[in-house]
């Protein structure tokens, strides 16, 4: 936090941009665009350049996110707060919007039309945030996908198709993110036979909003190997992730060896952790569950960090 001293000698709190961010759960990026771009804030600089936030700003900008969460675009929000009369956004039925952009996504992904899918999948990000888009697009169509790929032929392909795209994607957002986090550093990793990393990689986009630094394993990641990872990185907890599994015998035995040999707390989330939450909680790990959201406060919870406001899940 910066304080400046203003014309009648009064001292105002200004914060500079990576405070915002992450009293906001707004990327760097975005709150810079959104000045440039939409006039949503004009920070004040100082003599170096860099951007100073009031607490005024602050709160416009956390309006400006919860409008977005509400599905109204960033130019649209920003004329609702900046002419209250403009439109009332509780009247406005933007679900529409999503409905479609889903339908777009399962029809590109049925077709197995990458370009098509690319095509929407960048309009929905040149209008909202990543978070909103994972919330309202990204999280529905995996569903849509999933209770259907034993119904049509090619429901698994498809299945298949449009998971490697959002790996892809994904991927690659977590591997260009700032690298400037402070908070507890996590080993995250999917269980033994569990090929699908997406759901991983989405509470790992969340954890970077959250602040924590983190150790991506990936998919089918032998348990064993664990512990020692942890202590070779001073890693401060373990998320293990997955959807179902073969073995629950063998997968309760190796998280129950792996929390004998840690002093570190062991994170139990996904589907796995909802279906079998008395083995895994007898087994000593911590459960998450498969919300997003409420997964990133539990974790905020067991590790004494600060609770940051997240947007991810439902």
């Amino acid at each position: 936090m910066t304080e400046i001293i203003t014309s009648n000698n009064e001292r105002e709190e200004r914060y500079p941009i990576r405070t915002v961010s992450s009293l906001t759960g707004i990327q760097t990026v975005t709150l810079r665009a959104w000045e440039r771009r939409y006039k949503l804030i004009q920070p004040i600089r100082t003599t170096t350049g860099h951007r100073l936030y009031s607490r005024e700003d602050v709160e416009k900008i956390r309006k400006a996110a919860g409008l977005l969460e509400k599905g109204i675009n960033i130019s649209h929000a920003v004329q609702i707060l900046n002419n209250p009369d403009f439109s009332d956004p509780a009247n406005s039925d933007l679900s529409a919007t999503w409905i479609l952009f889903q339908q777009q996504i399962l029809d590109a992904t049925s077709c197995f039309d990458e370009k098509k899918l690319e095509e929407i999948y960048q309009r929905a990000l040149s209008v909202y945030p990543i978070a909103t888009v994972i919330r309202k697009l990204i999280i529905p169509v995996l569903e849509a996908l999933g209770n259907k790929w034993d119904k049509t032929t090619s429901g698994i392909a498809c299945e298949h198709f449009f998971s490697v795209f959002l790996r892809n994607k994904l991927g690659a957002r977590f591997h260009h993110r700032s690298h400037n986090n402070t908070g507890p550093k996590l080993i995250c990793a999917c269980l033994p036979g569990e090929h699908h990393e997406v759901g991983l990689l989405l509470f790992s986009l969340a954890a970077d909003e959250a602040n924590y630094r983190q150790i991506l394993l990936g998919a089918d990641m032998p348990i064993p190997h664990l512990a020692e990872a942890a202590i070779k990185s001073s890693a401060e907890a373990i998320i293990l992730s997955g959807k179902c599994t073969t073995d629950l015998s063998l997968i309760t035995r190796l998280i129950k060896n792996l929390i004998a040999s840690t002093i570190i707390p062991v994170f139990i989330g996904g589907d796995v952790s909802i279906n079998f939450e008395s083995e895994m909680k007898s087994a000593g790990a911590i459960f998450l569950g498969n919300d997003i959201q409420n997964g990133i406060l539990i974790l905020n919870e067991k590790l004494k960090t600060r609770p940051a406001k997240i947007r991810y899940g439902n």
